[in-house]
């Protein structure tokens, strides 16, 4: 027996689920989870379906489930394999440090195929986990010129997401639209709350009583992407800056992970500037 998860959205009306499942029992698959979530403001539907079962032809399934949708259905049908990844960074580790770590012991639920750096000091770290690294200098180079090389690297290797792990530098709107929907960022706050660079500053120095970080899609607008999960720790006047950013780095890395572990499991939908999420 084989998996499959069926992932479909539409607009709203009745009779989707019977219409759904009858196509499904048509061809021999058996819906062994579902969960399906409709937003009634914007009249839209989402499902999705783990099922099992000897699917011989994915396309017919596909054609004949549009066929039983209303206009504008997107269905998606993903066979049970491990996604690939390309990983960023810049100088931080804990971030990384989690993924390859999960990668090292198969429980990321994706492979990682390379790492990229715009400094060195990753590399002996990744390199010892048997991962490739590629050292790519944004020094005396415009925003283009460096991202071609990044994408150059990238094109290597047949990727399904890129991730973000505290990569700080600020992708040009062509990069994002090259992997529309495909790039993972961890910022360290708790958006939409301390957007853009040192976040733990600008929190001690408003005196935040709660500190987050937020795992969120990337897109043109600076750290204002569809938003994945969040979560929050406590802190009080005995936190200065040095505590709260350690403090932040065990959130972001929880975070992170997280947020992979929806997306590697297709649990998560992209409406508009907002994400549905089927935990």
């Amino acid at each position: 027996m084989n998996a499959l998860t069926v992932l479909i959205s539409c607009p709203d009306q009745v009779g989707l689920v019977t219409n759904i499942t009858r196509v499904l029992a048509a061809h021999q698959l058996n819906i062994i989870a579902m969960r399906e979530f409709v937003d009634e403001a914007n009249k839209s539907f989402f499902t999705r379906m783990a099922c099992t079962g000897n699917l011989e032809d994915a396309e017919k399934l596909k054609e004949k489930l549009l066929e039983n949708l209303p206009n504008a259905a997107e269905v998606n049908l993903i066979a049970q394999q491990e996604k690939q990844i390309a990983v960023l960074v810049t100088k931080e580790y804990h971030c990384l440090a989690e993924i390859l770590i999960k990668n090292q012991f198969k429980t990321l639920g994706a492979n990682v195929k390379c790492v990229i750096g715009n400094y060195e000091s990753l590399r002996d770290f990744t390199e010892k986990l048997g991962i490739p690294y590629f050292y790519v200098d944004h020094t005396n180079k415009d925003k283009s010129e460096f991202e071609t090389e990044v994408k150059d690297i990238i094109n290597q290797f047949e990727v399904d997401y890129l991730v973000l792990a505290k990569f700080m530098r600020i992708l040009s709107a062509d990069f994002v639209k090259d992997y529309s929907g495909k790039i993972i960022n961890i910022h360290h706050s708790f958006l939409p709350a301390f957007i853009g660079a040192n976040p733990y500053r600008q929190a001690f120095e408003r005196g935040v009583k709660i500190i987050g970080a937020t795992a969120h899609f990337v897109t043109d607008n600076l750290d204002e992407g569809p938003i994945i999960t969040q979560h929050t720790n406590h802190v009080d006047h005995n936190f200065g800056v040095k505590e709260m950013v350690r403090a932040g780095k065990e959130i972001e890395k929880k975070v992170l992970l997280e947020a992979l572990e929806l997306i590697f499991e297709d649990r998560v939908f992209v409406s508009g500037n907002k994400t549905i999420v089927f935990k």
